[in-house]
Protein backbone atom coordinates (compact mmCIF):
# COMPACT_ATOMS: atom_id res chain seq x y z
CA UNK A 1 0.00 0.00 0.00
CA UNK A 2 1.03 3.32 -0.98
CA UNK A 3 1.91 5.91 2.22
CA UNK A 4 0.50 9.28 2.10
CA UNK A 5 3.46 12.12 1.47
CA UNK A 6 3.00 14.46 5.13
CA UNK A 7 2.33 17.50 5.36
CA UNK A 8 5.82 18.58 6.18
CA UNK A 9 7.32 17.40 3.03
CA UNK A 10 5.29 18.97 0.99
CA UNK A 11 5.83 22.14 3.12
CA UNK A 12 9.26 21.69 2.65
CA UNK A 13 9.00 21.11 -1.00
CA UNK A 14 7.48 24.20 -1.82
CA UNK A 15 9.88 25.90 0.43
CA UNK A 16 12.43 24.72 -1.71
CA UNK A 17 10.87 26.13 -4.76
CA UNK A 18 10.34 29.87 -3.53
CA UNK A 19 13.67 30.72 -4.56
CA UNK A 20 13.18 29.87 -8.05
CA UNK A 21 9.77 31.35 -8.42
CA UNK A 22 11.08 34.34 -7.67
CA UNK A 23 13.94 34.32 -9.89
CA UNK A 24 11.05 33.53 -12.29
CA UNK A 25 9.38 36.74 -11.66
CA UNK A 26 12.17 38.48 -12.42
CA UNK A 27 13.33 36.84 -15.47
CA UNK A 28 9.12 38.02 -16.36
CA UNK A 29 10.06 41.50 -15.19
CA UNK A 30 13.40 41.40 -17.91
CA UNK A 31 11.04 39.73 -20.61
CA UNK A 32 8.79 42.64 -19.95
CA UNK A 33 11.14 45.35 -20.43
CA UNK A 34 12.44 43.42 -23.77
CA UNK A 35 9.42 42.87 -25.65
CA UNK A 36 8.42 46.45 -24.81
CA UNK A 37 12.34 47.09 -26.16
CA UNK A 38 10.96 45.18 -29.51
CA UNK A 39 7.60 46.31 -30.15
CA UNK A 40 9.41 50.40 -29.79
CA UNK A 41 12.32 49.46 -32.18
CA UNK A 42 9.42 47.75 -34.98
CA UNK A 43 7.14 50.66 -34.71
CA UNK A 44 10.13 53.18 -35.63
CA UNK A 45 10.97 50.53 -38.44
CA UNK A 46 7.28 51.27 -39.58
CA UNK A 47 7.41 54.63 -39.49
CA UNK A 48 10.89 55.03 -41.59
CA UNK A 49 9.36 52.65 -43.97
CA UNK A 50 6.48 54.58 -44.44
CA UNK A 51 7.92 57.61 -45.17
CA UNK A 52 11.05 56.13 -47.05
CA UNK A 53 9.26 57.26 -50.40
CA UNK A 54 9.16 60.95 -49.57
CA UNK A 55 12.41 61.37 -48.38
CA UNK A 56 15.23 63.29 -51.02
CA UNK A 57 18.67 60.99 -51.69
CA UNK A 58 20.69 62.19 -48.86
CA UNK A 59 17.52 61.64 -46.41
CA UNK A 60 17.48 57.87 -47.71
CA UNK A 61 20.84 56.98 -47.19
CA UNK A 62 20.89 58.45 -43.60
CA UNK A 63 17.06 56.15 -43.08
CA UNK A 64 18.77 53.38 -44.46
CA UNK A 65 21.94 53.65 -42.02
CA UNK A 66 19.45 53.61 -39.51
CA UNK A 67 16.88 50.56 -40.51
CA UNK A 68 20.28 49.18 -40.47
CA UNK A 69 20.91 49.68 -36.67
CA UNK A 70 17.46 48.88 -36.04
CA UNK A 71 17.35 45.83 -37.77
CA UNK A 72 20.59 44.47 -35.89
CA UNK A 73 19.03 45.96 -32.28
CA UNK A 74 16.14 43.62 -33.38
CA UNK A 75 18.03 40.92 -34.23
CA UNK A 76 19.70 40.90 -30.22
CA UNK A 77 16.50 41.42 -28.62
CA UNK A 78 15.29 38.68 -30.18
CA UNK A 79 18.27 36.54 -29.13
CA UNK A 80 17.86 38.33 -25.45
CA UNK A 81 13.94 36.96 -25.29
CA UNK A 82 14.88 33.48 -26.73
CA UNK A 83 17.84 32.78 -24.36
CA UNK A 84 15.71 34.70 -21.34
CA UNK A 85 12.85 31.94 -22.27
CA UNK A 86 14.51 28.72 -22.00
CA UNK A 87 16.23 30.27 -18.68
CA UNK A 88 12.97 30.26 -17.45
CA UNK A 89 12.15 27.15 -19.03
CA UNK A 90 15.39 25.30 -17.23
CA UNK A 91 14.11 26.84 -13.95
CA UNK A 92 10.91 25.51 -14.28
CA UNK A 93 12.57 21.64 -14.90
CA UNK A 94 14.28 22.31 -11.87
CA UNK A 95 11.08 22.96 -9.80
CA UNK A 96 9.87 20.06 -11.28
CA UNK A 97 12.71 18.04 -10.52
CA UNK A 98 12.43 19.03 -7.39
CA UNK A 99 9.07 17.96 -6.09
CA UNK A 100 9.36 14.66 -8.62
CA UNK A 101 12.99 13.88 -6.99
CA UNK A 102 11.76 14.49 -3.17
CA UNK A 103 8.29 12.61 -3.73
CA UNK A 104 9.51 10.06 -5.21
CA UNK A 105 12.92 9.70 -3.47
CA UNK A 106 15.00 9.80 -6.55
CA UNK A 107 18.30 11.17 -6.50
CA UNK A 108 18.51 13.91 -8.74
CA UNK A 109 20.92 16.11 -7.19
CA UNK A 110 23.34 16.25 -9.97
CA UNK A 111 20.27 16.75 -12.68
CA UNK A 112 19.03 19.71 -10.54
CA UNK A 113 22.09 21.22 -9.99
CA UNK A 114 23.05 20.97 -13.80
CA UNK A 115 19.80 21.90 -15.04
CA UNK A 116 20.09 25.36 -12.70
CA UNK A 117 23.50 25.87 -14.11
CA UNK A 118 22.47 26.01 -17.36
CA UNK A 119 18.99 28.13 -16.59
CA UNK A 120 22.09 30.89 -14.85
CA UNK A 121 24.49 30.69 -17.99
CA UNK A 122 21.20 31.16 -20.52
CA UNK A 123 20.05 34.21 -18.24
CA UNK A 124 23.41 35.93 -18.64
CA UNK A 125 23.52 35.66 -22.23
CA UNK A 126 20.10 37.33 -22.10
CA UNK A 127 21.33 40.00 -19.90
CA UNK A 128 24.59 40.57 -22.07
CA UNK A 129 22.77 40.31 -25.17
CA UNK A 130 20.37 43.09 -23.48
CA UNK A 131 23.46 44.87 -22.86
CA UNK A 132 24.90 44.96 -26.50
CA UNK A 133 21.44 45.99 -27.58
CA UNK A 134 21.41 48.95 -25.34
CA UNK A 135 24.79 50.12 -26.21
CA UNK A 136 24.15 50.08 -30.03
CA UNK A 137 20.47 51.84 -29.02
CA UNK A 138 22.90 54.71 -27.17
CA UNK A 139 25.48 54.60 -30.09
CA UNK A 140 22.61 55.53 -32.46
CA UNK A 141 21.22 58.59 -30.39
CA UNK A 142 23.49 61.06 -32.11
CA UNK A 143 21.48 64.38 -32.93
CA UNK A 144 22.76 65.92 -36.00
CA UNK A 145 25.29 68.94 -36.07
CA UNK A 146 22.21 70.90 -38.37
CA UNK A 147 19.90 70.23 -35.92
CA UNK A 148 22.66 72.09 -32.97
CA UNK A 149 22.93 75.02 -34.07
CA UNK A 150 21.69 77.99 -32.67
CA UNK A 151 19.52 80.61 -34.16
CA UNK A 152 21.36 84.13 -34.14
CA UNK A 153 20.48 86.46 -31.43
CA UNK A 154 18.05 88.90 -31.98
Amino acid sequence: MIEPTPVSTIAHLIQLAIAPVFLLAGIGAILNVLANRLARIVDRVRSLEAGFPAYDEDERQRVRKELWRLGKRMRLVNASITTCTASALFVCLVVALLFVADLGEVRFGTPVALLFIVAMALLIVALVLFLLEIQLAAKSLRIRQELLELPPDD
